[in-house]
């Protein structure tokens, strides 16, 4: 009986892990703060952050400042000369862009890119930027990593729904 018991938390653990990583994007239509939800990228050492939950207002504008993505460093060894780069793939529109970590070095409606000369051991580079939705359901965004120091590919995915 324990066994199984302990056989059944360890599957359910494992569901909500996985349900976890998933990380689908939802625009909230009720009171909820954002969150930054990692998606782990398979050999790579880092992870890219963005706001998994979101309320638009009537415009279409994301509240709160917008939203926010970034990468982390997992490990604890320094990159060089790293750009991370947001492009609008659907229905995304980009206004003012802070950078968190870095300094912002391209920024149109389309694409908001963040460059840091030394990403440090365990940093984060990102930013947060005032988002207007086309349309609530569909829309999406591409993420883009160059660097010197890693083995991760340039083209790391998309985020949206």
């Amino acid at each position: 009986m324990r066994t199984s018991a302990a056989v059944l938390a360890t599957a359910g653990a494992l569901t909500a892990v996985q349900l976890g990583l998933a990380g689908s994007a939802s625009a909230a239509t009720g009171p909820t703060a954002p969150k930054a939800a990692p998606r782990a990228v398979a050999g790579c050492p880092i992870d890219i952050v963005y706001t998994s939950r979101f309320q638009v207002n009537r415009e279409g504008w994301v509240t709160n400042g917008g939203l926010y993505f970034g990468i982390k460093n997992k490990s604890t060894k320094s990159f060089k000369n790293v750009t991370f780069t947001v492009t609008n793939v659907k229905n995304i529109r980009f206004g003012k862009a802070t950078p968190k970590g870095g300094k912002v070095t391209r920024k149109t409606s389309q694409t908001v890119s963040v460059f840091d000369r030394s990403l440090k051991g365990k940093a984060k580079l990102g930013f947060r930027v005032n988002t207007h939705l086309l349309n609530n359901r569909h829309y999406k965004v591409k993420f883009t990593v160059h660097g010197t120091g890693w083995n991760c590919a340039v083209n790391q995915g998309t985020w949206g729904a």
